[in-house]
């Protein structure tokens, strides 16, 4: 009988096999290992950072669209629409879904006009994405041929633009609005909070062929469009306005103009026009505002402030006569000339408001203390914003305390060594017309019955005097060729020097003319300031009542019955125009 024996393994061999079956062990270890951290990388890259021909086939499983919502509308004061939005239209190009996506640019160009070379520019490198835009909004006949005769490739979306259906009538009020509708100018930036929309979102989840499966709970919200502000400006009296204005630049040669029309009651601008003869920059909507940013000496139309204070105060009595000279300059008590246009000799107090005297302002200028007259001048606004609702608005000029001297006391009782916005005038004139008080000027319509809280500046005795001897200037000062034919006016002409731009004194022959009144005397309405920059001398008219007068006029007699203000003069007195 044989036996069969089994081999045996030496320890040698043992040994052997287990450092193969080890280093085996630790490099299928080792490879494992690599494997496990490149792929997190190779996910992480493909992520981040994945090649042309990978992002031409990614498709992202959310989708997320932000809904239409419409910035605010702007209003005027009877609702007329100033500034909307509606809805508009863009191509765009989807190079993934075109037959031959080299040639859209030719078939964009034959179906509406789009220039091939530009829609070739927009696609240049862009080949591999899914929506390139490729015009700006497009014409109705340019959406339906789209829509009639589509391209493979070119899609519309639906864009939401500003329109403006008043043309250019108060273009600079209004403004405009830049990128994504945000305001850059006018109301359209200074409202630019109240008219923003709430954005809105709208979220889907997408399979592999870009088909909606599902909207998460959350997945949409309607946003809310902005909300819709009514302004104070009358486009009816804004209009007027503007076209009288234009007149009186080109009919005077001037520079330009500024006008301002104010509801003195309630202190709401109705109009707020600036024209200019050679404007700077070539956007009118994005021109500033004269009317608020750039101050002018308002000369002789300053006068009433400082009367009236110096009234109340007791300095001097509207009959008092004083020595005001008959044939030459006065001179100050520390040396001063101090010239009128017409000599008249020793005048009442209230004769030289109606007379525009500089030699009696002076005077009783003299008699005031330097702390009270800058006292009246910041009571009534001036060297501060109205903070009325236009952008860019300046405080005008006031001589600081320390510089206060004799020489500026009695300048500024003339209307001159301060600087006024228009629309700051109009505010402080109103003080004449409301009894003492001054409403705060806005270009936002004041509905419903929000009170109107003024600010005190003159017992209404005292204004009503001043209202009354202004009503004698346009029948016996320098008014009489602005008066109205159908209303009482009070008012006041200015006729001040231009200044030299680079602060080298005055012109002596060229000026700012400026007219301001208030109608009808006994229930006054409205406020009118016009101011004219620069007539041409040469035509033979320069002063501010025979310039901004006649326009301040014509602006009441068609505003007052516009707003239904009958008319109050009874005697129907012809003056000389």
């Amino acid at each position: 009988m044989t036996s069969t024996e089994s081999p045996t393994t030496t320890p040698t061999e043992a040994t052997s096999q287990s450092l193969r079956i080890s280093s085996w062990g630790t490099v299928i270890a080792i490879g494992v290992t690599l494997v496990l951290l490149v792929i997190p990388l190779r996910v992480f890259q493909l992520q981040h950072a994945p090649s042309d021909q990978l992002l031409a086939s990614i498709v992202k499983s959310k989708s997320s669209h932000h809904p239409l919502v419409r910035r605010g509308d702007l209003l005027d004061q009877r609702g007329r629409l100033l500034a909307t939005t509606a809805l508009g239209w863009r191509a765009f190009a989807d190079p993934q879904e075109a037959n031959d996506p080299i040639l859209l640019g030719t078939r964009l160009q034959d179906a509406i006009g789009i220039p091939a070379i530009e829609t070739d520019r927009e696609l240049s490198g862009k080949l591999h994405r899914r929506y390139v835009p490729v015009s700006d909004i497009l014409e109705d006949w340019q959406v339906q041929r789209l829509r009639t005769s589509p391209i493979r490739g070119i899609g519309l979306e639906p864009r939401l633009i500003r329109l403006y259906p008043q043309a250019l009538n108060a273009a600079s009020l209004i403004g405009t609005v830049g990128f994504e509708h945000t305001g850059l100018a006018g109301a359209e930036h200074s409202m630019n909070a109240q008219l923003v929309p709430t954005p809105g979102h709208f979220e889907t989840i997408r399979d592999a062929g870009r088909r909606t499966m599902w909207i998460p709970p959350d997945g949409f919200d309607a946003g809310e469009d902005g909300r819709s502000i009514r302004l104070s400006i009358d486009l009816a009296i804004q209009r007027f306005a503007e076209l009288r204005l234009h007149e009186a630049v080109q009919e005077y040669g001037a520079g330009g103009g500024r006008i301002v029309v104010m509801d003195c009651q309630t202190g709401e601008l109705l109009a707020v026009a600036d024209i200019e003869r050679e404007p700077t920059g070539t956007q009118p909507r994005l021109r500033r505002n004269r009317c608020v940013t750039d101050p002018y000496e308002p000369g002789s139309t300053f006068k009433p402030f400082v009367w009236a204070a110096a009234t109340e105060a007791g300095l001097a009595t509207p009959d008092e006569t004083l020595p005001t000279p008959s044939n030459g300059p006065h001179r100050t008590s520390f040396g001063r000339s101090i010239r009128d246009a017409h000599y008249h000799g020793p005048t009442t107090w209230r004769m030289v408001l109606i007379k525009s005297l500089n030699s009696g302002m002076a005077i009783v200028a003299e008699r005031m203390k330097r702390d009270d007259l800058r006292s009246l001048v910041a009571q009534l606004g001036f060297g501060q914003s109205t903070k009325c609702g236009i952008p860019g608005e300046t405080g005008g000029i006031v001589t600081s305390e320390r510089n206060w001297s004799g020489y500026t006391q009695t300048s500024v009782a003339m209307g001159h060594e301060i600087a006024v916005t228009p629309v700051q005038m109009a505010q402080a004139f109103c003080v004449f017309a409301r009894d003492g008080q001054m409403p705060a000027a806005t270009l936002h319509a004041r509905n419903g019955p929000r009170p109107i809280v003024p600010t005190y500046v003159f017992p209404s005795e005292i204004a009503a005097i001043t209202r009354n001897n202004m009503q004698r200037v346009m029948t016996e000062g320098t008014g009489q060729r602005a008066q109205s034919d159908h209303y009482t006016m009070f008012g006041k002409s200015g006729t001040a020097q231009l200044p030299k731009a680079n602060g080298g004194g005055y012109y002596e022959d060229r000026y700012i003319s400026s007219f301001i009144a208030g109608a009808p005397v006994e229930s006054p309405r409205i406020v009118v300031l016009c101011v004219i920059d620069d007539p041409d001398r040469s035509l033979g008219k320069w002063y501010g009542g025979s310039t901004a007068g006649p326009v301040v006029r014509d602006v009441v007699d068609s505003v007052l019955p516009y707003l239904g203000v009958a008319g109050d003069r009874q005697d129907v007195m012809q003056v000389s125009r």
